[in-house]
Parts: C-alpha cells; sequence; structure tokens
C-alpha cells in the first residue's frame, strides 16, 4: 500500500498546479476507457465510435464476506488496474502513442475504488499529455445501448437495474438523461444479494437465485411496496423476507433446505413485479415505444423473460445490451465518452472521484 499511498501523494501534488491539456486540434478517435467503480477492474479502447476491447477482472476475494468490502476492493483495484489497461490495449492492438483520452469512471461508487481508476487516469493524462473525460456509470449503463446494433431512437424510456441503483430514466440524448425515479432505500440488486446471505447462497447471490428459481415456484407471497410516483423501494421487501424465514424456521428447522427453490422463485417473482409494474406506468405516461433495459440485474434471466413479454403486449421496441456490456465494464465508459470527446468535456487534473454523482453533474 505505500507504493499506492506515494502515487496518489504525487498526483495530488502535481493536479494543484497543472492542469491536462484542453484543447486538440481535432476530436479524439482513440479512447482508452477505466472503471473502477466497485469490484470489476475493467478497461477498453474505442477508436471511430468502434469498441476494439473490453477487458474485465471481477474480484473474488469479497465472496468470503458475503459482500463487497470496500478496503479490500480498493487494493485489488490497485493490483489490477495496469495489467487490464495493458491488456486492453494489446487486445485493440492499439499503441499508447495512439490513445488521444483517457476515459475514466467519476462517480457513482466506492469512493477507495473510484480512487484507483481516477489516480491511474491523471497519471496516463500527464505521462502522455492526453485529456481526460469523466463519466457518469449509471449514463454509462444506458449508453451501453449504442455499443452494437439495433440501437434504440430518441426518446426512449431506460430501466437501469444494478447492485447499488434502480432506475428509470426518459433519455432525450446521449447527454440529456430525465430522472424519472429511483430507488428511495435498498436497489433490486441488494435485495436479491441480502436475500441470498439470509438462504445461505454465496455471494454474489443473484445469478444463483435465478438459477434456483428456475427449478421452484413462486408458491410464497411477498408483499409489493406502495410507492408514489415511478420511484422504487426493497427495503420492505428485504424484512418481509426475514421475518418470513424467522417464522417459517421456528415451524421447521429445515425449511429454506426443502422450499429453497420455491423460495428463490418467489422472491424473484416479487422482485420483478416491482420493476416491471413501474416500467408499464412509466411507459404508459410517457407514451415512449422504444423501452431499454440495463444494468447488472438485466441479466437475470427472469427479468428478461417478463419484459419480453411486456414489450409484445404493448407493442414495444426492446432493447438489452449483451450480456459483457450489461455488469460493469470499460465498453460501456468508452461508449459514454465518445459521445463526451470534445474539448468542453475534458477535465482538469483538480476533479475527484464522486461517490455520490447525480446524473447531468459535470
Amino acid at each position: 500500500m505505500h507504493k499506492y499511498k506515494d502515487f496518489l501523494k504525487i498526483i495530488c501534488e502535481i493536479a494543484v498546479n497543472l492542469n491536462v491539456k484542453t484543447e486538440t486540434g481535432s476530436l479524439p478517435k482513440c479512447i482508452l476507457a477505466i472503471e473502477s467503480s466497485c469490484d470489476d477492474t475493467s478497461a477498453a479502447v474505442i477508436r471511430d465510435g468502434k469498441l476494439l476491447s473490453n477487458v474485465t477482472h471481477t474480484q473474488e476475494v469479497h465472496e468470503a464476506y458475503g459482500g463487497v468490502v470496500p478496503e479490500l476492493a480498493s487494493r485489488a483495484h490497485q493490483s489490477a488496474i495496469i495489467p487490464i489497461i495493458d491488456a486492453a490495449l494489446k487486445q485493440a492492438n492499439c499503441e499508447k502513442e495512439e490513445v488521444q483520452a483517457i476515459a475514466v469512471t467519476r462517480g457513482p461508487g466506492l469512493m477507495g475504488s473510484l480512487l484507483v481508476g481516477v489516480s491511474v487516469a491523471k497519471g496516463l493524462a500527464l505521462a502522455w499529455d492526453i485529456p481526460i473525460i469523466e463519466v457518469h456509470h449509471m449514463e454509462a449503463h444506458i449508453l451501453a445501448h449504442f455499443i452494437d446494433e439495433p440501437k434504440p431512437e430518441f426518446p426512449f424510456l431506460c430501466l437501469t437495474v444494478s447492485g447499488g441503483h434502480t432506475q428509470l430514466v426518459k433519455v432525450l440524448s446521449t447527454d440529456d438523461f430525465e430522472l424519472l425515479g429511483s430507488t428511495l432505500d435498498d436497489a433490486a440488486g441488494e435485495a436479491f444479494d441480502k436475500t441470498g446471505k439470509m438462504l445461505g447462497l454465496p455471494y454474489p447471490a443473484g445469478p444463483e437465485i435465478d438459477r434456483l428459481a428456475q427449478q421452484g415456484q413462486a408458491v410464497f407471497e411477498f408483499p409489493i411496496p406502495k410507492v408514489a410516483g415511478f420511484d422504487f423501494s426493497f427495503s420492505g421487501l428485504k424484512t418481509a423476507i426475514l421475518y418470513f424465514l424467522r417464522d417459517q424456521k421456528k415451524k421447521d428447522t429445515d425449511f429454506i433446505s426443502k422450499n429453497l427453490a420455491n423460495i428463490c422463485a418467489s422472491v424473484q417473482s416479487t422482485i420483478i413485479k416491482i420493476l416491471t409494474q413501474r416500467l408499464q406506468a412509466a411507459a404508459q405516461q410517457t407514451g415512449l415505444k422504444d423501452i431499454a433495459l440495463a444494468g447488472g440485474v438485466s441479466a437475470n434471466s427472469g427479468l428478461r423473460s417478463a419484459v419480453r413479454q411486456q414489450a409484445e403486449t404493448n407493442q414495444w421496441r426492446l432493447f438489452i445490451p449483451q450480456l459483457q456490456y450489461c455488469t460493469d465494464n470499460a465498453g460501456m465508459i468508452a461508449m459514454a465518452a465518445w459521445y463526451r470527446r470534445s474539448a468542453e468535456n475534458y477535465v482538469s487534473l483538480r476533479f475527484t472521484p464522486s461517490p455520490r454523482m447525480t446524473m447531468g453533474q459535470r
């Protein structure tokens, strides 16, 4: 950790007096992107709007703790980030001299994790004398839809569901996002992971609950929270599950093992109902027919199936990125930066990570 602290100190001292380059003769054609907001270390290269590489390392150190440990996450980023950047450049067959800008996640996310990515981005920008483009993590999840064809048309409605965020966003352009609703407490991904911890499932629990749910039936009922507007709430559901399991285990100590698949199916069904009901209401109010699904939880097979059924019933055009672009990855950061690569969007070395960065914050 000493070398890492020394590096941060040097970066901070230089940042007080220097800015990275803020003007170029033309827009960057090749951008190196870095993502380190939580527990995935990722780097990607985009050239002329085409993604050439997207390399991601998922940290396994958190499995023993049943959730992400921020300090361990930042240390793991420190060890992995340079090899991941090197791998992304090699996969793209790109020399460092060809990179004309650095894109990095500024927030939201874990402060220590963001700090590693931002510090490395500043170091590379100084060494290579190129500008930095800051990217909002949740905006990038939405713009992941523009990596491949087909692409939604503006305006469109996007349900973004990840480990820490659940949002409904009206997307007016690549740089204009209207937040219609967000989580008031726990996000959908947290509801999956916390339920998994109650059930004794390995972390991350979302994929395991999805797998088990396909083997069971949604025979247990859990409450659907009554929340005004398009906001979400999952803390009440988490508490209801906790009390349900406690009461059932009093009657039968083996209740969970005997009913694991059905419990998973019931929990997953409830979470999906909460998400799809809000999506349906937002689509009806806005009148939008281009509907997008994004974020790590969009990889859930039950959610995908439910939204596809909704799309067929309502005659929506549905857009879901490839699985590799749903979870946290630098490919989506690169695509977001591609649309923000003009000089007015470059940031100085004085900028800092923003763990609670809001949409539109610059």
